[in-house]
């Protein structure tokens, strides 16, 4: 049963993601009132009547010039809460990246939790339910929040992508033990698409003084090809490592899947190096980190606003958003 009527906002640093979700939900935008002021505040608020509105609120939080992480994180609490002043009988934040995800637990004494600091931040402000994608730990999600969650899942989107490219024997690489579950469940998904027989392999991944270490690969790719797949690119520097080894193993050719691209650092010669035949990432971040000419040619973006869309409408009718990952 509907809450009310449904009203979709997007604040100014994720406006064109939220444009590409209300086009496919067959809709406008709601208006957003911002405001910058010189001693760097800022102000947020609806332009329009939300009183007893099903609202949903689109920001993605990646860092990018004049805008970090924090700012826009602080931007998107602030209207929440105006959100909630102006009587909305529910706010849901859409964040299709996370910013913090990755630090979901202490790897050492002393150390944060920073996500469960953002969780707090989130419910505090009065968010009802939050609605992000492949994050890096699931459970670390789950356990760090106590208002409603939904997560979604790129793989579907990338394995469509992928059903087309890959030809002969395939097999899908993990690039680290953490990352293992969410191969798997890839490659069962993607082997039912194909029809027939897909691999698996585990790349050895191990930190030292902050150095990534490790070079045995398990599992056999000679003459396959490997399918990398993560949830994120960052530096790159994960990715091009297990490529290296699967090509010193034998594989015919190496292609990438991962939901985010953030592509810090020097992950633009990465994508530009010949040790990648391609890659594919969703838009839950911009490419502007990317030069035109690297990312041509090499790398695909999978528009996720349709995904983002029927969640969406699914949650407002009080349905269920399991349906859209895929069995």
């Amino acid at each position: 049963m509907n809450r009310g009527p449904l009203r979709l906002f997007a604040l100014s640093e994720s406006r064109t993601l939220g444009e590409n979700i209300a086009r496919a939900l067959g809709s406008d935008l709601s208006l957003v009132e911002e405001k910058d002021f010189e001693d760097g505040e800022h102000k947020a608020y609806p332009a329009e009547n939300v009183r007893d509105s099903d609202v949903f609120v689109v920001q993605s939080l990646y860092d990018e010039p004049g805008k970090t992480v924090n700012d826009k994180l602080c931007r998107l609490w602030f209207f929440v809460g105006a959100l909630r002043d102006a009587s909305a009988a529910s706010v849901t934040a859409v964040v299709p990246y996370l910013a913090y995800a990755r630090a979901d637990r202490k790897t050492r004494p002393r150390e944060p939790v920073t996500l469960r600091y953002v969780a707090q931040l989130f419910e505090a402000a009065g968010a009802d339910r939050v609605i992000t994608l492949d994050v890096h730990d699931l459970a670390g999600f789950q356990n760090a929040f106590r208002c409603r969650t939904d997560h979604l899942e790129a793989g579907k989107l990338l394995i469509e992508h992928f059903a087309a490219k890959l030809h002969g024997d395939v097999a899908v690489v993990s690039p680290d033990a953490g990352g293992l579950k969410r191969a798997e469940s890839f490659r069962r998904k993607l082997a039912r698409r194909l029809g027939a027989t897909v691999g698996s392999a585990l790349m050895e991944k191990y930190r030292s003084d902050e150095t990534v270490r490790g070079a045995i690969l398990a599992g056999n790719v000679r003459g396959k090809t490997a399918l990398i797949v993560d949830d994120m690119i960052s530096t790159g520097g994960t990715v091009a490592r297990a490529a290296q080894v699967c090509r010193e193993q034998g594989a015919l050719a190496v292609h990438v899947a991962a939901t985010h691209g953030l592509f810090v650092g020097e992950a633009a010669n990465v994508v530009a190096g010949p040790v990648l035949d391609s890659l594919a990432v969703t838009d839950s971040v911009p490419l502007f980190r990317l030069p035109r000419e690297t990312a041509q040619g090499k790398l695909t973006v999978i528009p996720i606003a349709p995904l983002f869309a029927e969640a969406v409408r699914q949650i407002h009718a009080g349905g269920s958003v399991s349906g859209l990952m895929g069995d």
